[in-house]
């Protein structure tokens, strides 16, 4: 089928119906044949931009762990004796401890003569707590003097260290 190209060739607007020069035609986007006057484009609203899936979910998860409990290196001398009283005061700034956790001290020198291996049971202590920063445990032995030591590396936590 042969179509006319010429200058005189002339088409049939499909909006108005009106007969207009060929060469003045334009093609709208629902494929009608106009006028160039009577061209209009698509509206922007028939057209969305993709939506943008908000992130929700990380790649590659992995789920919290729970840090194991280790010790808590104390302070030089953090211990505190009373001649005749078996209760230790123990100095550990923050401690976060409540009444009636059980600790273990390990590393603990001889202290108001109580022997290290009274001090570093390993059952541990119930203890009593203070405020922040101090706590009280009954040892098994009674202190013969008044004294403050303990030693250098001496450390205090749970009964038993998991891996």
């Amino acid at each position: 089928m042969a179509q006319a190209r010429g200058k005189q060739a002339q088409f049939i607007s499909d909006r108005s119906g009106m007969s207009f020069l060929y060469q003045e035609s334009k093609k709208e986007w629902n494929g009608s044949l106009v006028h160039k006057s009577e061209f209009e484009s698509k509206h922007p609203q028939l057209e969305p931009k993709k939506k943008r899936i908000d992130a929700e979910a990380l790649k590659d998860p992995r789920p919290d762990r729970s840090e194991t409990v280790v010790p808590h290196l104390l302070g030089l001398n953090p211990f505190t004796t009373t001649a005749s009283d078996a209760t230790i005061t123990v100095k550990e700034p923050e401690h976060g401890r409540s009444t009636s956790d059980t600790v273990r001290f390990r590393d603990a020198l001889v202290v108001g003569g109580i022997s290290n291996s009274v001090i570093n049971l390993s059952s541990g202590y119930t203890i009593t707590k203070v405020d922040d920063n101090s706590y009280t445990f009954e040892a098994t032995s009674t202190p013969t003097i008044s004294e403050t030591g303990g030693g250098i590396v001496a450390s205090a936590g749970p009964v038993t260290i998991t891996n």
